[in-house]
């Protein structure tokens, strides 16, 4: 008989766990309070326009296809990948932006333009992000998080100095310009951190920037949840929405099932992919492994405010994607994770995926996401919310010189409160918990809980740490534990 198992939540690393667990056999059902699968990465429709509420990049596609792969299957089964060209617009001032480009030496020259000897620095800074890409992405971050000496490898010792340097630092000993500075810094935000506080080895995120590109499936990053959900049917897996978990039931110190809106649904094992800290709520405090000081003493990585705007003309001078670096890039920082204050000059992100694809927005207009990373647990209110459209509004039409407020149809936000209520994230954090030296593989919250029998956890709070890929590899590491742990080995023939 297959043994039973519930996933709770719908996000990547609990659709990759469902997929890689079906097919090796469980009985896998998904438990998603909202009505809509996908965590995070849901989407908004409004009057003929379309938002990818939550991420909007599509960076490492080489983990998109292991994935698929590893169901003789590959992303274009399921969506359309576009590689942008620019891959995105970094301005610093009035109609004074650098565009990066689909190629390393296309970006290398506008770097030589901008300080003239940066782009042999900057190669070689590449190539060093490439070979940590490889030991990282292709061995390290497949691994579960049990030990240190998941880390210790020859090429890691050869590189034991990056771990206690930081990629800020790297990066400043060698370029002079601000700008450059800045767009190199970029990449390791995704990893929720400071640049400051990130170690040097993370630079591989740069190679994921100009190595491997920026890339838009059409249809949005929603089009890949549908991929996956695609997937995990036809493998076996039920989804059910509106499935409120309230708590997890134990019988002598092992899972038996759940409680789900006030009715028990039994499992032989369970697996959350909600927020770390909310599913240890759901125990017997005498359960949990992680106290609140513990939590308390973690960097979380941002929280975010979010604005999903429906404009009824074309813009210009702006790309799919643009950062909005023409405030002080290290005060936004330091308002977020040492002062825990709304900043006051923030920096800003906008995505106008309709500059790319027509199925954004109806002909002749733009849709456009706007966000502005924030520090979790702030406060939040209509009034701040309103306060920061303006400023970015103001921005957005001063830097790039056009009228953008008097086209306005609409606007909807999201920020902690809303982080709270739909994901029961911790704090209202939008991205997990940041990978700091401290805070990285066996360092992070365990795959496995240590007090419970057959109670496992994935996703941004555990290994390998936030981001849509990371999420996909969560999956999968989770998978393998569980399916070693019942001597059964995942088997990939052909799915006909």
């Amino acid at each position: 008989m297959k043994k039973r198992l519930i996933i709770i939540g719908s996000g990547f690393s609990s659709l990759s766990a469902s997929c890689y667990l079906a097919k090796a056999g469980f009985d896998v059902t998904i438990l998603e309070k909202n009505q809509t699968i996908g965590g995070r990465a849901r989407q908004l429709k409004k009057d003929g326009f379309t938002f990818d509420m939550g991420p909007t990049w599509y960076w490492m596609p080489d983990v998109f296809e292991k994935f698929f792969n590893d169901f003789n299957k590959k992303p274009s089964d399921y969506y359309e990948l576009i590689k942008l060209n620019p891959a995105y617009q970094v301005y610093f001032g009035i109609l004074e932006s650098i565009l990066i480009g689909d190629n390393l030496d296309d970006i290398a020259a506008v770097f030589e333009k901008e300080e003239p000897g940066s782009s042999v620095f900057l190669k070689k800074f590449i190539q060093e992000a490439k070979d940590n890409y490889n030991i990282a992405i292709k061995e390290l971050v497949y691994r579960p998080g049990l030990s240190i000496f998941e880390l210790i490898t020859p090429q890691t010792i050869s590189k034991l100095n990056q771990f206690f340097s930081t990629v800020s630092s790297q990066i400043r000993a060698n370029l002079k310009s601000k700008k450059l500075i800045q767009i190199l810094e970029f990449p390791v935000l995704f990893l929720g951190a400071k640049p400051s506080d990130t170690p040097a080895f993370y630079n591989f995120m740069n190679y994921a920037d100009f190595g491997l590109g920026t890339w838009h499936p059409k249809g949005g990053m929603y089009r890949v949840v549908q991929g996956m959900v695609g997937l995990a049917k036809h493998l076996g897996v039920k989804i059910l929405t509106n499935q409120n978990v309230d708590e997890i039931v134990i019988k002598n110190k092992e899972v038996i099932g759940v409680n789900s809106n006030n009715e028990f649904i039994s499992a032989d094992i369970v697996v959350s992919g909600a927020d770390y800290e909310h599913t240890e709520s759901l125990l017997p405090e005498n359960y949990r492994a992680y106290s609140n000081a513990y939590w308390e003493k973690k960097t979380f990585a941002p929280s975010a405010l979010l604005f999903y705007v429906g404009i009824n003309k074309k813009l210009k001078n702006l790309t799919h994607h643009t950062l909005f670096f023409d405030t002080d890039f290290d005060v936004h920082a330091k308002d977020i994770y040492d002062h825990k204050k709304w900043p006051d000059a923030p920096l800003f992100y906008a995505s106008f995926p309709s500059m790319t694809d027509d199925e954004f927005a109806p002909d002749g207009q733009e849709a456009a996401t706007f966000l502005i990373p924030i520090a979790p647990d702030i406060e939040d209110t209509q009034e701040i919310r309103a306060k920061y459209f303006d400023l970015i509004i103001d921005r957005l039409e001063k830097l790039t010189n056009q009228s953008v407020r008097e086209h306005i149809l609409f606007q909807e936000s999201y920020c902690v409160n809303d982080f709270i209520k739909d994901y029961n994230s911790y704090k209202g954090n939008a991205y997990g918990m940041a990978n700091t030296l401290m805070q990285t593989a066996f360092l992070r919250p365990k795959i496995k809980s240590k007090k419970v029998n057959n109670l496992f956890f994935t996703g941004q709070l555990t290994v390998p740490g936030p981001g849509v890929p990371p999420s996909l590899i969560s999956g999968k590491i989770v998978s393998d534990l569980i399916i070693n742990e019942y001597k059964k080995q995942p088997s990939y023939e052909t799915i006909v």
